[in-house]
């Protein structure tokens, strides 16, 4: 090891000032950066000493303690007294056996005094004999405030599924505990390069990020008229710069960086510590698929079907799936031998006899029989695409060599100038596509009734087949132009398809539920999902497996800190995505912005009606985003001339929310809710009825009254009209159990947004309205 007076010369030559305590801060300098990471010590044991984590920092820009480096206890005789700027040291003791220090009792702040560093460093020396003590570190003493706002925790790892990910939260001993108390985006934020790419944007979409933060907030804003500790810029340039460390530098040779605590001091940040994980080269992202032949895949030109029987099994129920949806029973192939034809479908023996080969093949057989099908047709040239329908392909020993070959098969059909066909899949139910008039989800009719009426632009986007058809059946008064489910990615990904819906402009909401990425294919789903929504698009997201990953990762806090769950949510959201929280929130979500595409939110201005008091409150309580609008005087005269016609007029008062009691009829009910609505200030409306009222018209026929809620003068007929007269959105809501589903049923029927809770109208209201203040805009035509 160099000696203290040389190492203390390179410390200093980075600094602004010999007496300063830090050194560092400059612009990233990419061959210092280099040069740094070229010949780490320890490279054979995966990890970096703290004085080349530190090299690392400053070579990115980020300012350190001034320093000095000695071998042993007796080498710090030559130190010069004190050693260093300031009144306080601090020591620590050099090992790559020893990444925690403080655990390990391997750092002290001492005084800055050459006999107490010689004393503190042979206490260490005594204390962690056997521990692999190379030396020690010297730094001055950086003053800050600890704890929240004081220090942050800056981190870059690889993740699996997305490749490098940047984090930053609260640091110090508090960092776990804050980042899993807070809200998402609260506690930590998530940054990575698909989803804050370099160029203009990025800086203002690191800023947004960051005003979420809350330990950033209290850095930045001032707290109790004390100004702000740290300007808002210099954490956007130290997340900026772990971005460019990791375009750098990860994953190779860094697999895991972090800086824990980065402190705020004299309204700079300075790293004080850094930890490092060394690895190899990773595995490469799957090879690239054909994606432009998805688009055979959605629209088939030409069929075949493998599976189907004389009685009926899943492959019979696609076959008559299919020929429900319209498709040429000439274009169709049933691939079965012994047989003519099949429900006028003409059969062939074997792949092999098919008459042509086919843009779409379905693979409705056994695990074993589907893998050498597949690899016969990748082989052959037999399909453009495929949707293999079996699971457990690489579960079944006797399956191996048809797997092998199949995997094969398909790798080499890469490399011809064709690509080869793309399979969706395996362990799937395929796809249900309107324009392309393909459903192989193998449910029958009386079980799955198909949505009828004009399909919508709706995409739903699966990992899993029991999902889609549940959903599709919850969703039954919405027609998705597509329904798709990947099964097991075996070889087309979520990243590829988003990538095909980014383009399709049949498409303007992806409603995606997913399980799990393949490698790097999480960093592809980002990409789609910013182009998706570049171009006006929404994507509801519910992603599966709350877990965190990686939280037994030994060196870093960071793995811990951001599991690969919180990881997905947070960059997906970052891209554009509306990540919803609940299975329930998933489905009301894309039902949701289906309802209110085209409808714009305006300056969020809110429009109230309900006919009791304290649904009005809860309308009251839960704005959100929202503010009550101040009606105009014309709307005040509407509606107070309405109440005076109801007779009203001495028991209701004309506010908003304005509550009309029990006691107002259904036609009056209309007038008044179509004031609000026709407002010119109001730009969105909850319209709330709280049905048991025997002055409305709410109930299905039944004996004891005369209600017929399907009659042209119920207030749900009344409000169905209204939400095709006007271009504004709102929701209506039926606060009442079953008995009153009547009632919800018509205003749904009628393609008015319907809820069963005030609360829970405005919370998804309000995430419909932050997807960039207004819900899609319709599909454009397609050419």
């Amino acid at each position: 090891m160099s000696g203290a007076r040389g190492t203390a010369e390179r410390g200093a030559r980075t600094g602004r000032d010999e007496g300063a305590p830090i050194v560092g801060g400059g612009r990233f300098d990419g061959g210092a950066l280099r040069a740094a990471l070229a010949a780490p010590r320890h490279a054979a044991r995966g990890v970096l000493l703290e004085t080349e984590g530190l090299a690392v920092l400053e070579a990115a820009g980020l300012a350190t303690p001034r320093r000095v480096v000695f071998a042993t206890s007796r080498d710090a005789l030559g130190l010069p007294d004190p050693p260093l700027p300031g009144e306080r040291a601090v020591l620590k003791a050099l090992s790559p056996d020893i990444l925690h220090k403080t655990e390990a009792g391997a750092v002290r702040v001492i005084p800055n005094r050459r006999a107490n560093v010689i004393a503190a460093a042979a206490d260490m020396e005594r204390r962690l004999a056997g521990r692999g003590l190379e030396g020690f570190l010297l730094a001055a003493y950086v003053p800050h405030e600890p704890g929240p706002g004081g220090e942050f925790l800056l981190g870059l790892r690889h993740a699996r599924d997305f490749g490098p990910v940047v984090t930053l939260g609260a640091g110090g001993i508090h960092a776990e505990f804050l980042a899993r108390a807070l809200r998402d985006g609260e506690g930590l934020a998530v940054f990575a390069p698909a989803a804050f790419p370099p160029g203009e944007g990025r800086r203002a979409a690191l800023r947004a990020a960051l005003a979420r933060l809350a330990p950033a907030r209290l850095a930045t804003e001032s707290q109790r008229g004390r100004p702000p500790a740290l300007e808002a810029e210099a954490l956007a340039d130290a997340v900026a710069a772990f971005l460019d460390l990791a375009a750098v530098a990860c994953p190779a040779p860094l697999a895991e960086f972090e800086v824990n605590p980065l402190v705020v001091s004299g309204g700079r940040l300075v790293a004080l510590d850094a930890l490092g994980r060394l690895a190899g080269p990773r595995p490469a992202a799957d090879p690239p698929r054909p994606v432009a032949k998805i688009a055979r895949l959605l629209e088939p030109r030409s069929l075949a079907i493998a599976g189907v029987s004389e009685k009926m099994n899943p492959g019979r129920i696609i076959l008559q799936n299919v020929l429900r949806e319209g498709f040429d029973p000439a274009a169709i192939t049933v691939v079965k031998p012994g047989s003519e034809a099949i429900d006028g479908c003409r059969c062939a023996p074997s792949l092999a006899a098919l008459p042509a080969p086919v843009d779409l093949l379905v693979l409705a057989v056994a695990a074993p029989v589907a893998a050498g099908m597949l690899a016969e047709a990748a082989e052959r040239g037999l399909a453009e695409s495929v949707v293999l329908i079996p699971g457990g392909l690489d579960e079944k020993p006797e399956a191996a060599p048809l797997v092998a070959r199949m995997r094969a098969s398909l790798a080499a059909a890469r490399a011809r100038a064709d690509g080869g066909p793309v399979v969706n899949g395996g362990n799937c139910l395929g796809v249900r596509s309107v324009p392309g008039r393909i459903n192989t989800l193998f449910i029958p009719p009386h079980k799955l009734p198909v949505p009828t009426g004009p399909p919508q632009p709706v995409a739903l986007v699966t990992g899993s087949g029991a999902f889609a058809v549940s959903k599709t059946s919850k969703l039954s008064r919405l027609n998705p132009v597509y329904t798709i489910t990947i099964g097991n990615q075996t070889d087309l990904t979520i990243g590829d398809y988003m990538e095909h819906l980014a383009a399709d402009p049949r498409v303007a909401i992806a409603g995606v539920y997913l399980e799990g990425f393949r490698p790097l294919d999480g960093a592809r789903f980002l990409e789609g999902v910013r182009r998706f929504t570049a171009r006006g698009g929404v994507v509801v997201l519910y992603l599966a497996g709350r877990t965190a990953a990686g939280a037994a990762a030994a060196a870093s806090h960071t793995a811990s800190v951001a599991g690969d769950h919180a990881v997905a949510r947070a960059l997906s959201a970052a891209a554009g995505a509306v990540v919803a929280d609940t299975l329930e929130d998933f489905e009301d979500l894309v039902r949701l912005f289906a309802a209110l595409r085209g409808r714009d939110f305006g300056a969020g201005r809110l429009g109230a009606v309900s006919n009791a008091g304290y649904e009005c409150v809860a309308i009251a309580d839960a704005l959100g985003p929202f503010t009550l609008a101040e009606f105009a005087p014309a709307t005040r005269a509407r509606l107070a001339a309405a109440l005076e016609r109801a007779r009203l007029a001495d028991i209701v008062s004309v506010r908003n929310p304005i509550d009309l009691t029990p006691m107002l009829g259904d036609a009056a009910y209309e007038e008044v809710a179509r004031a609000v609505l026709e407002d010119p200030g109001v730009d969105v409306g909850v319209i709330g009825v709280v049905p048991m009222t025997g002055a409305l018209n709410t109930l299905a026929p039944g004996p004891g009254h005369d209600d017929d809620v399907r009659r042209a003068d119920s207030v749900a007929a009344r409000l169905v009209r209204l939400w095709s007269d006007g271009p504004k959105p709102w929701v209506a809501v039926v606060d009442a159990g079953p008995l009153y589903d009547a009632c919800a049923t018509v205003l749904e029927e009628g393609g008015v947004p319907t809820f069963r809770a005030a609360d829970r109208a405005l919370r998804l209201l309000a995430r419909v309205a932050g997807a960039g203040g207004r819900a899609p805009a319709r599909a454009p035509a397609r050419d």
